[in-house]
């Protein structure tokens, strides 16, 4: 089409141009509120993830301070008692929470590593710690929740087999403590990333 007058051609050209930066700035926008978005999502999960690492932490904490003073003070045949009523719950709760705090710092390393985050070497060192505290499990507690199971102990040698699970215990908080310290320089890292 022909224009007659060039002050259309220029007032056209104006225009387009007015366009085409609302354009932009409006994409720009869209972006920035996605990227807003990511962030506050993956910082929530982080929050969740930290949160149930923690919660783990002290649920182990508690079981250490409560549950294995009692049951040294108690005699062989009261324990064993409690421990076929309780042990059976005691050790589903524990099983589900040990699986998912420990694929907590192992799911991180995969989401550091897809995103190409430095986050990923605290969260290697995380997921190492993870993997020493569930090794822990296979290495001493299972053949000793069994004895325990079994009532194999009499009263002087359980006493001395808790000694021996508290001792065990209570190394393995201090290695989900050190995965939770690596955990949260990762989360922490991702983080200041992301600001």
């Amino acid at each position: 089409m022909y224009m007659k007058n060039p002050f259309d051609i220029s007032k056209f050209a104006l225009t387009m141009k007015t366009i085409g930066r609302n354009i932009i700035e409006e994409s720009n926008r869209i972006n920035m509120e996605r990227n807003q978005n990511k962030l506050v999502s993956e910082q929530f999960v982080l929050y969740v993830a930290v949160s149930i690492f923690a919660i783990f932490i002290g649920s182990q904490i508690t079981e250490g301070f409560l549950l294995v003073p009692h049951w040294k003070a108690i005699s062989a045949g009261d324990f064993y008692a409690y421990y076929s009523e309780f042990g059976p719950s005691i050790g589903q709760f524990y099983t589900v929470l040990t699986i998912v705090a420990a694929l907590i710092p192992i799911a991180l390393v995969v989401y550091c590593k897809y995103i190409g985050s430095k986050a990923s070497q605290p969260a290697m060192i995380s997921s190492l710690f993870a993997v020493l505290f569930i090794a822990c499990f296979y290495v001493y507690f299972k053949g000793t929740n069994e004895l325990f199971y079994e009532a194999a102990l009499n009263d002087a040698d359980l006493k001395k087999e808790l000694v021996i699970w508290s001792s065990w215990h209570w190394g393995r908080v201090l290695i989900e403590c050190l995965s939770l310290i690596f955990l949260i320089r990762s989360a922490i890292q991702l983080r200041n990333k992301n600001t």
